[in-house]
């Protein structure tokens, strides 16, 4: 693995944990040589992953559309900060630099990222596995929803594996590194329910 993207908020979140795995994974990612693509933000979760994983030494490419960088939220100490015209741009180019994603804590956005990143590898437009570090159980409830999607019949048993999720930076960032994502259609006949 030589990029990971990492999706996350904006904001610290109200839990102290949060900055704290932000600070972790930016580390390690750094430590182990995997470079960081992330939202090219300087503020919240953003700004301090990639703080970690620039003094540790790390590769950082921020993705930032112009609209957000004009906001003077870009961080421009980054290795390579690249201004986007949109957020679709930016999406596109994140997963093109990217052999993998994780989504930490974080919002709407956070959400809507990662789903896109594990739709395009269960429509087979890429095959990159993706992580939900689960900093303080905060992906808890998301797991649960997906799970009751794969038992009502909407979610393929195959397409859940490809979701890893782990409360440990390590443990999520080698599982992502080892993981077998075979292709399977998205689409669940009457006879597999």
């Amino acid at each position: 693995m030589k990029r990971l993207c990492v999706f996350c908020g904006s904001s610290h979140g109200a839990n102290p944990a949060y900055a704290e795995a932000a600070v972790t994974l930016g580390t390690l990612l750094a430590k182990r040589g995997i470079g960081l693509v992330y939202g090219g933000g300087n503020v919240g979760l953003m700004g301090v992953i990639a703080d970690a994983a620039l003094a540790a030494g790390g590769e950082v490419i921020g993705v930032i559309p112009k609209s957000l960088a004009d906001r003077e939220v870009a961080h421009h100490g980054v290795t390579d900060l690249r201004v986007v015209d949109s957020m679709h741009t930016r999406k596109a180019m994140m997963a093109e630099l990217s052999d993998a994603f994780i989504a930490m804590p974080g919002g709407v956005g956070t959400f809507e990222e990662f789903f896109e990143a594990i739709t395009w590898t269960q429509l087979g437009l890429h095959r990159k596995a993706c992580g939900l570090l689960n900093v303080a159980g905060f992906y808890t409830p998301l797991a649960v929803f997906i799970d009751q999607a794969v038992s009502d019949g909407f979610i393929k048993p195959v397409h859940r594996a490809a979701i890893v999720v782990d409360d440990n930076p390590e443990r999520l960032l080698d599982a992502l590194t080892t993981i077998d994502l075979p292709y399977a259609p998205k689409w669940i006949n009457r006879s597999e329910t």
